[in-house]
């Protein structure tokens, strides 16, 4: 019986707790709210361990909400990606909210409650099967979002908040002109329906549908943040509390998947004329993402800003293997992926712990006075500065080295590989200088300040150990994501199979 809704059950649950938690009593008793959402945290990764191992017996899973099939209904699909999203973001929650609970969750008002909305939003983007569905939850993750943004308050924050929301807004402006292009082209917004009518499409209307999948490349641009739509990202992330911007690591992700799940599957090989719509576009702006990316880790002044533009680089790396658009480049890309997303929230979380100790200079690279933890805090920075810079024997080294076999082919490696390797050379210069900074660089012992919470360093290291087991693991983990990445470009059964259902 769960089974059977195991699909809708990572996106009603957390709607569930988020909203339990604003009524009496909880709304009132803050160490119930954290037990409770530590506990729905743990219980989302249980679901997520047994989607995963639902999905690896090569099954896919389909909900139908209400019964109505295709076109008409909610349709919510767990293959091999969106299990593999939704564990991920169970994981990137725990680490996140354990930091929270130390401290950060007393700065404003209903943290938990926003911090669940905004993972219902997350992993009902990865679950959907209907492109206005994806907007509904991009909605309901944006919100909660703008909430958690300003979470604590301060003029920093505001203003961050202010650029990201209009920002956000045209987006969504341009998602539903693209939606209404589409529907009112195709006759539908079911993802496996679509793709099964780009085939008969008249000259005309070949236009309009290759407008609106250009709107959708514009909107899930903006999402990840893809030159010359990334301006937002390093000022906002820099400007959250740790536990909401090691949550945001997750954000620009859903927009590289929103990217490789509809292009993939509606414009993907089998589309006819409008096959690969938007590889002349992915390659230049993916190219330049990383370029730009890594130009910006090297101007960094604090770690915050570091981090941030650290995922910038792991965009533009990702979005170069949406470009080469083969199985084994999507394979690398869903490895780095979980790496460079589990890495980075912890680095988010470290900066914070860092900055905390050093005083009033915070994280910026200028002298301060010593940590007061220079081990805990020192090896935890060592090994987030190897993974991140693609080092072995971490798990970015794997991710990387399966990136550049993907694109070995002559043609490919001359654009690929100098990028690829300048930007790690980029990022392990920003790195080398960050760690200068914060740990060498020191005037003095630091009686000021307190030691960081056991359970802020449980968040950092829950994270940070996802490297060495994605290395020792390697070989389970890319076997899987080659599979998940042959049943992304393997997309007739996929389709047959939804429309099939929808007809019985």
């Amino acid at each position: 019986m769960i089974q059977q809704h195991l699909p809708l059950l990572p996106v009603v649950f957390p709607l569930i707790v988020g909203a339990l938690l604003l009524l009496p009593p909880l709304t009132n008793s803050l160490i119930k709210q954290r037990n409770l959402t530590l506990v729905a945290s743990l219980t989302l990764i249980v679901l997520g361990v047994w989607m995963v191992q639902l999905a690896s017996q090569d099954s896919i899973q389909l909900y139908y909400l209400g019964d109505w099939k295709p076109p008409f209904g909610i349709l919510f699909v767990v293959d091999r990606i969106s299990a593999l999203m939704v564990l991920l973001s169970s994981i990137l929650m725990l680490g996140a909210l354990l930091y929270a609970t130390a401290g950060d969750d007393r700065t404003g008002m209903f943290f938990y409650p926003l911090f669940l909305f905004q993972i219902a939003g997350i992993n009902g983007a990865f679950l959907t099967g209907d492109l206005f569905n994806l907007f509904v939850f991009f909605e309901v993750l944006l919100i909660a979002s703008y909430s958690l943004l300003i979470h604590g308050g301060g003029k920093q924050r505001t203003q961050a908040a202010m650029h990201y929301v209009i920002l956000n807004l045209v987006g969504s402006a341009f998602f539903l002109f693209a939606l209404g292009i589409l529907y009112g082209t195709l006759g539908t917004l079911n993802m496996a329906d679509m793709a099964a009518r780009i085939h008969h499409l008249h000259l005309d209307e070949q236009a309009l549908v290759k407008a609106g999948g250009l709107l959708l490349l514009v909107v899930f641009g903006l999402k990840s943040a893809l030159l010359p739509l990334h301006f937002w990202l390093p000022r906002t992330y820099s400007s959250a509390s740790a536990p909401v911007a090691a949550l945001f690591a997750i954000m620009t992700k859903v927009g590289v998947y929103s990217i490789l799940r509809v292009h993939t599957l509606i414009f993907g090989p089998e589309a006819g004329d409008l096959a690969n719509l938007i590889q002349p576009w992915l390659w230049p702006m993916s190219l330049l993402t990383l370029t730009l990316g890594a130009i910006g880790a090297l101007a960094s002044p604090g770690l915050k800003m570091l981090a941030s533009n650290l995922i910038i680089i792991s965009v533009g790396t990702l979005l170069l293997a949406a470009a080469i658009a083969t199985p084994q480049a999507i394979a690398a890309a869903l490895y780095y992926l979980v790496h460079s997303t589990l890495i980075a929230g912890a680095l988010f979380l470290l900066a914070d712990a860092i900055g905390e100790q050093r005083g009033k200079p915070g994280d910026r690279f200028v002298a301060a006075r010593q940590v007061q933890q220079p081990v805990l805090l020192g090896g935890a920075f060592f090994i987030a500065a190897l993974s991140l810079a693609g080092m072995p024997p971490f798990s970015g080294f794997v991710g990387k080295l399966m990136l550049l076999q993907a694109s070995s082919a002559p043609h490919l490696a001359s654009w690929v590989w100098p990028v690829l390797l300048i930007s790690s050379l980029a990022a392990i210069i920003a790195l080398t200088r960050a760690g200068t900074s914060l740990f060498w660089r020191s005037s003095g012992k630091n009686s000021a300040t307190q030691p960081a919470h056991i359970l802020k360093l449980s968040g950092v290291w829950l994270l940070l150990l996802c490297s060495p087991l994605m290395v020792i693991f390697a070989g389970s983990i890319t076997e899987y994501t080659h599979l998940a990445s042959e049943q992304l470009f393997n997309i007739q059964p996929t389709i047959e199979l939804i429309l099939q259902q929808g007809a019985n």
